[in-house]
């Protein structure tokens, strides 16, 4: 497995950034998503759904906005509407997406404890297909 590629950006609703270095989860989610994208916004619920009722000791769960294949839209409007309370970032255009050499969103990534690439799912992964990867490095 390979490293992941390390990154840094500002969280939407927070004055702060969240950075790669302060992942110290056993697994690390992280999803890039848009708000036009009718799979991405099927994807965010089932990852709220998650967030609320996982116990978040052992998992990380970061979505990535990304704002170079979606720039007009009111994040923090979008994100109050759907009552996301997960973190999300926004990327740099679409720097960090194309560092994860993401082909399509939603894309979601999940991270071993060791911040190695483990699983990468695509557009049609459902949140069953990602939850058994999560399993999968959670037992390890």
């Amino acid at each position: 497995m390979k490293q992941a590629p390390k990154f840094a950006l500002p969280m939407v609703r927070e004055e702060n950034e969240w950075s790669f270095q302060k992942a110290d989860k056993k697994v690390t989610m992280i999803s890039f998503w848009t708000s036009w994208c009718p799979d991405s916004q099927r994807d965010l619920q089932a990852k709220q759904t998650l967030y609320q009722s996982m116990e978040t000791d052992q998992i990380e769960m970061i979505m990535i906005h990304v704002t170079g294949r979606d720039p007009e839209v009111d994040l923090n409007a979008f994100i109050e509407k759907n009552g996301y309370t997960f973190p999300v970032l926004k990327d740099n255009g679409t720097k960090v997406y194309d560092l994860y050499q993401c082909m399509g969103v939603p894309t979601t990534v999940l991270l071993n404890e060791k911040k190695e690439v483990a699983f990468i799912y695509h557009d049609k992964a459902t949140i069953m297909d990602i939850m058994k990867g999560v399993a999968s490095l959670l037992e390890s």
